[in-house]
């Protein structure tokens, strides 16, 4: 399998994506920008302004060129390797604060040096944590996980709240999801190509998982009290991706595109000084499960 191979693939699965995203939005359309990178490669940008998604973006790249140091230090590979990779990100920020944040990443890394591994998650960021959903949304993980190791769900769970966690105000960014990265043969005893087709899998579960949890979403009213919340809750998402997350970090770095990079901030944002929500409110309830180790599908 060639790495043109997994990228083309990783082209059709935005397309895939975005046709149902526009049919659940229920009028939105994705806005298309193709752009290049100075030292190699560049990507597909599209983003969403709908009536239910209110910001939303599906990003394809591939770009290559030499690694940065600090970049290769990291990742324990040698100075002056040069790499490729290639992958689909997506952020969808919906204008009701009953539908959840969510966040996907699929991608596939190489190389001159002959490493290649694949990378990706997906998590979710309610700003109201609904049991029903939550045991949905993590069922629809389990599956696919399930379909191609028996390992990969409780592995890549634990690996998500690890991840996906604010250490300056400890607690999680959500109710977390899979994440995984630096996934080869040896690490995982399966081929490229069955390794390529979980990556794949996990792409294809991404849109009906979050279409349904959308449409779940637009029976339940809200109002001021509510928009408020989602906007510190916003502030939160804001908070990991510019102090923690890796992906804004490497793409930074890298010389990538920042439009596209800084895409998956939500439009609007509020932080409030201190606040504390109210003792048994809906609140206060969705914080005490934003912590590490919850079993979302027996709760």
């Amino acid at each position: 399998m060639t790495k043109e191979q997994i990228s083309e693939r990783f082209r059709t699965l935005q397309d895939d994506i975005c046709r149902q995203l526009e049919a659940a939005d229920g009028g939105g359309r994705f806005t298309e920008d193709n752009w290049t990178r100075a030292e190699g490669g560049g990507g597909r940008s599209r983003v969403l302004q709908g009536q239910s998604i209110e910001k939303g973006g599906v990003m394809f790249s591939a770009v290559h060129g030499p690694l940065p140091a600090p970049i290769a230090k990291s990742m324990q590979l040698q100075e002056g390797v040069e790499f490729f990779a290639t992958g689909v990100s997506i952020v969808l920020h919906p204008h009701s604060p009953m539908a959840p944040i969510i966040h996907m990443n699929v991608r596939y890394f190489e190389t001159s040096s002959g490493r290649w591994w694949f990378g990706g998650g997906i998590d979710l960021t309610p700003h109201y944590v609904v049991r029903e959903d939550a045991a949905f949304f993590h069922q629809q993980l389990k599956q696919v996980c399930d379909q191609h190791h028996p390992d990969f769900y409780p592995k890549f769970k634990v690996q998500a709240d690890d991840y996906f966690f604010l250490k300056h105000r400890q607690e999680t960014r959500g109710i977390g999801g899979i994440f995984f990265d630096y996934l080869d043969e040896q690490s995982t005893s399966l081929s490229q190509e069955q390794l390529f087709n979980y990556v794949v899998a996990v792409g294809e579960t991404f849109a009906p998982t979050y279409t349904e949890l959308l449409a779940r979403s637009r029976t339940r009213t809200w109002g001021e009290r509510e928009q408020r919340w989602q906007m510190l809750r916003r502030g939160r998402y804001v908070e990991f991706n510019l102090v923690w997350d890796r992906g804004t970090k490497f793409g930074l770095e890298t010389n990538g595109r920042t439009e596209s990079i800084l895409m998956s901030m939500p439009p609007q944002a509020e932080w409030v000084y201190n606040f504390q929500p109210e003792a048994n409110s809906p609140e206060a309830e969705t914080l005490s499960l934003l912590r590490k180790g919850i079993d979302f599908l027996g709760v």
